[in-house]
């Protein structure tokens, strides 16, 4: 299922969430010498993360520039449906996650929430040399956050193998589904335990803040949100 569109009502422009879409675009598209087709970038290969070098450095071990790609990686793409994937659930959950916890708040907990889903995917197979890369960790805080905060939210969703068959889905439950779907279903070559690792740091930031109720405290639900 690919959502297109939550029933949030939006009292801002999300400058943050669009300002990180455009970096991950650019990044892609520069990495790739315009050859947006490619499986692998060209430029930017190193800054991809890799587990054991970054245990390495904990053990007083190998280069420290291996730190250094745990923040780098959560802006790296692996192919053109990989980055058109991200930037989507990012566009439809993170506007109203933006505006729930205020733009600079929210530029900080992304790349937190990046950096958590990173650790979490060494924790999970430190001694693994594979790349990883991509928004999806981040993205899968913003996830977390919006599951807390909006949970009967409606999201429109499609089905590309039903011809594009278009419904709605409460929030809670599509959310949900692809959190269990992280957890119990390995995926080839997907770093799942990075996604289990940002949206939990997501919903855990939500609960540090105060929770649901504490967040949106002073906010008129029928003029900035939509799930009342």
């Amino acid at each position: 299922m690919l959502p297109i569109r939550d029933n949030q009502t939006k009292g801002q422009v999300p400058i943050v969430t669009w300002t990180i879409i455009a970096l991950n675009v650019m990044i892609y598209i520069w990495d790739r010498r315009l050859h947006l087709f490619l499986p692998n970038g060209i430029l930017f290969a190193d800054l991809a993360m890799r587990p054991r070098e970054v245990v390495a450095v904990f053990q007083g071990q190998g280069d420290r520039f291996a730190l250094v790609t745990v923040l780098t990686s959560m802006f790296l793409h692996g192919s053109i449906a990989h980055i058109l994937g991200n930037m989507l659930f990012l566009s439809v959950f993170g506007p109203a996650v933006e505006e729930a916890v205020g733009s600079g708040r929210y530029c900080l907990y992304y790349l937190v929430w990046g950096l958590a889903a990173a650790f979490a995917q060494i924790l999970i197979d430190p001694g693994s040399l594979v790349p990883t890369l991509g928004a999806s960790g981040a993205i899968g805080g913003v996830l977390g956050a919006y599951f807390l905060l909006f949970p009967t939210n409606k999201v429109e969703v499609v089905l590309p193998v039903l011809a594009f068959l278009s419904f709605e889905v409460a929030a809670w439950v599509l959310l949900g589904v692809w959190f269990l779907y992280q957890v119990f279903i390995p995926q080839e070559g997907v770093a799942t335990w990075a996604h289990v690792g940002g949206f939990t740091a997501g919903m855990l930031t939500v609960l540090f803040l105060g929770g649901r109720q504490r967040i949106l405290k002073g906010r008129d639900p029928e003029r900035d949100f939509g799930y009342l």
